[in-house]
């Protein structure tokens, strides 16, 4: 019972600062570390254990696969040299120097344990990264290359992660074989990902419940991790290649399905990430018992190593500024590349590893080595997420870089007319050899599509209203009610017709539009929803019929 206590005071937690976040204009995972460092004091709360081997494929799949979703190929394929970079070069070179400075500041540290450390600090996350971008005001296409950027580099440090506890443990050995069996690695990955994305679109179309559909999807990024990480591959990218097919093979007319998964997924993310912190709190309480007063010996060093990360960084962007490429080749202005700078905040990646660290498996003079990683993440964590957070949208406008929302707009509106032109094309096709459809009624359907949701007139109440109360209607008066009442069905009939096939015209639009290079994912979904609201608005014969 206490488990699920903490648990659930750990969401409720989460919603609290979601809430102060948006009063006090301030990214809610700031807040939600501090919570979390505020738990780790109070002294008569229980302990809330999870298997380390479980914090990992607990935490990873859901919030990766929510992150992925909202990206696409076409962005990979345009920026790859970049993102290779970034993801894989960065991540690598700065796992390793921190390794390196680790093993010169605390001698008889084990290798392993230092490449650990290395391992947890090195990835920055796109999770926290986009809750602190949202308040800040930050341009898409920069926002964008850091969500790219965070859903590989995890897979690299904890690639090298595992290599390093394997050999801690006594199960593996640390070489150059590394390399090796991460591409291998990759490659499983990326078959288990397309091979999953492919069950998931047959079985979508075989299950009728959207909540099926929506547990589906929960389903789907556990499975992929997991089965990936049984064949030794890359349970990061076996996810991220899963969430892009996912969302690649969508269709149309799944407007109901779409909006309940988002709904879940925006809601799994918040809490999901609420109790990774909670966590880490309780763990570095842990700590702090155990180690007492000692814990501030492990400060200088800890100071050190933000140092060293924040300096790789810096050096990184300087290099790869040159050749670095936004949306349609353009060039990674000095601005851009100061704001990607002060972005490397380190996230739930972090939180997920130094929780994974096994106590039990560490014990004699590593056990207290254990307690310096854990500390030394932790403040890795808290130097690269809460100053950069907070200033991050005074340096946006000291920069001139803070997004009016003129450009999202602009690319909202482009893909609106795509919509609305593919709408009324597929109307005039139906109706092609038919003069069903008046001028007006087709007039009336433009307007809608353009946002205006007109509603039609109700015929019946009108010619109802032509005969007194009390007296029996003319016979013929009554005829011409009846063939209007009747031609009004009609019309209603054919408007509904027209609206199934010109909503299902646009949202396979947007979808084409979608995976189109230099079209931003998130206004394509954001027009998508629109369109799946307005299905979901129609009466019941628009949204099962065709």
């Amino acid at each position: 019972m206490e488990t699920l206590v903490m648990v659930i005071g750990l969401m409720a937690v989460t919603v609290a600062c979601v809430a102060l976040g948006e009063r006090w204009k301030l990214p809610y995972p700031i807040l939600m570390l501090l919570a979390s460092a505020g738990i780790a004091c109070i002294p008569w709360l229980p302990t809330l254990e999870i298997d380390h081997e479980l914090i990992l494929p607990l935490f990873l799949p859901p919030l990766l696969f929510a992150t992925a979703q909202r990206t696409d190929w076409s962005v990979f394929v345009t920026r790859w040299p970049t993102l290779l970079v970034l993801a894989v070069c960065l991540t690598a070179v700065t796992a390793g120097a921190v390794a390196g400075a680790t093993l010169l500041l605390v001698p008889g540290i084990a290798v392993p344990l230092a490449l650990m450390l290395g391992a947890m600090v090195a990835p920055p996350d796109p999770v926290a990264v986009e809750a602190v971008a949202g308040p800040a005001k930050m341009p898409r296409r920069l926002l964008s290359m850091l969500q790219t950027e965070g859903l590989f580099n995890d897979a690299v440090a904890i690639v090298l992660f595992s290599a390093a506890l394997s050999a801690l443990t006594g199960t593996g050995t640390l070489g150059l074989g590394i390399a090796a069996d991460f591409v291998i690695g990759a490659v499983i990955a990326v078959a288990i990902g397309f091979l999953l994305g492919f069950l998931y679109r047959v079985t979508g179309r075989v299950l009728t419940s959207t909540a099926a559909r929506t547990a589906m999807s929960v389903v789907v990024p556990f499975a992929a991790y997991i089965l990936a990480e049984e064949l030794r591959a890359s349970g990061v990218i076996a996810v991220v290649v899963t969430a892009l097919e996912t969302k690649r093979r969508a269709r149309a007319e799944d407007s109901e399905a779409r909006i309940s998964r988002a709904t879940f997924w925006d809601v799994a993310t918040l809490l999901v990430t609420g109790i990774a912190f909670g966590l880490l709190g309780m763990q570095l309480r842990e700590v702090v018992v155990e180690e007492g007063w000692g814990v501030l010996d492990y400060l200088p060093v800890a100071a050190l190593i933000c140092v060293l990360v924040i300096g790789i960084r810096v050096v990184a962007m300087l290099v790869i500024r040159p050749v670095a490429r936004l949306d349609a080749g353009e060039v990674l202005g000095w601005r851009d590349s100061v704001v990607l700078t002060w972005c490397g905040m380190r996230g739930l990646a972090t939180l997920a590893l130094a929780l994974a660290v096994p106590s039990s498996s560490v014990t004699g003079a590593d056990a207290s080595y254990r307690n310096l990683v854990v500390v030394v993440a932790c403040t890795v964590l808290l130097v690269t997420l809460v100053p950069p957070g907070l200033g991050l949208g005074r340096l946006l406008k000291l920069l001139g870089r803070q997004d009016d929302g003129s450009i999202a707009e602009a690319e909202v509106q482009e893909l609106s007319l795509r919509a609305r032109a593919a709408a009324m094309e597929a109307i005039r096709e139906r109706f092609e050899e038919s003069e069903e459809l008046s001028d007006r009624e087709l007039a009336a359907l433009k307007g809608r599509f353009s946002g205006l949701n007109r509603e039609l007139d109700t015929a019946t109440r009108a010619m109802a209203a032509l005969t007194p109360e009390g007296q029996q209607p003319d016979p013929e008066l009554r005829r011409k009610v009846e063939e209007k009442v009747e031609r009004r069905a009609k019309g209603r009939e054919l408007m509904a017709t027209a609206q199934t096939v010109g909503l299902d015209a646009a949202r396979g639009e947007v979808l084409q539009a979608r995976s189109e290079r230099g079209v931003d994912p998130e206004a394509a979904d954001q027009v998508l929803r629109q369109l799946d609201l307005m299905m979901l608005a129609s009466p019941p014969r628009v949204r099962g019929g065709r």
